[in-house]
C-alpha cells in the first residue's frame, strides 16, 4: 500500500496496489497491519455505504465525545471530492482542510481521524461511497457545521445551483460554533497509541 501525507499530517491517503489483467483486477481494500503501521492502534467497528447522484453534498459531519469517530473512506464507483476539516482547537492546522478526489478508478482511500469533520460532494452521475468507522453511529452525538462557511473557503467543485443538501445540512451552524475538540485531547499520538 502506498501512503501519502497531506497538508495536514494526521490526514493520510492510502492507495492499494491493484493487480489487473484482461479478466479484471484484484486488490486488498483493507489490511489492519498496514493501517496500524501508519496510524497506530485503531479498531474499526462499523462499515457504512452510501449511494448518491450528481450534486449531492453530504457534510460537514462529526460525532461529539465520547462517541467520536475516525473514518477510512473510499469510492467504489463514481467520483467524489472528499473533505476533512481540522476542528481541534489549538491545533496548528485548526480550520484548515484536506481536499482529495476519490474515484472508483484511482482506488484511493482517505483517513479522517477523530477531531476532524468530514464531507463529500458527488462529481459524477452517481457514486457509491464506503467507509469504516472506529466507533458506532450515535444519533444523540451527531453534529456538524455549514458546508459553505466562508471561514473555511472550501471549493466543492460544483456549481451552486447543482448542490443538493439534506434538510439537516441546510440548518447546520457556523464553524465558529465549534468548541468540542481540543488539540491536546485529540492529537494522533494520544488517540492511536
Amino acid at each position: 500500500m502506498i501512503v501519502t501525507e497531506t497538508n495536514i499530517p494526521e490526514v493520510l491517503i492510502f492507495e492499494p496496489k491493484v493487480f489487473g489483467d484482461e479478466r479484471g483486477y484484484f486488490m486488498e481494500t483493507f489490511r489492519l497491519d498496514a493501517i496500524q503501521k501508519h496510524i497506530g492502534n485503531v479498531n474499526f467497528v462499523q462499515d457504512n455505504e452510501s449511494y448518491s447522484e450528481y450534486g449531492v453534498l453530504r457534510g460537514l459531519h462529526y460525532q461529539k465525545p465520547p462517541f467520536t469517530q475516525s473514518k477510512l473512506v473510499r469510492v467504489m464507483q463514481g467520483e467524489v471530492l472528499d473533505i476533512a476539516v481540522d476542528i481541534r482547537m489549538g491545533s496548528p492546522t485548526y480550520g484548515q482542510h484536506v481536499s482529495v478526489l476519490l474515484t472508483g478508478e484511482n482506488k484511493k482511500q482517505l483517513w479522517v481521524p477523530q477531531g476532524f469533520a468530514h464531507g463529500f460532494s458527488v462529481l459524477s452521475e452517481t457514486a457509491q461511497f464506503a467507509y469504516k468507522c472506529d466507533n458506532y453511529y450515535t444519533p444523540s452525538h451527531d453534529a456538524g457545521f455549514r458546508w459553505d462557511d466562508p471561514k473555511l473557503g472550501i471549493d466543492w467543485k460544483l456549481p451552486l445551483d447543482a448542490i443538493r443538501l439534506s434538510e439537516k445540512d441546510k440548518k447546520q451552524p457556523d464553524f465558529s460554533q465549534n468548541d468540542v475538540f481540543r488539540y491536546e485531547d485529540f492529537n494522533q499520538e494520544k488517540m492511536y497509541s
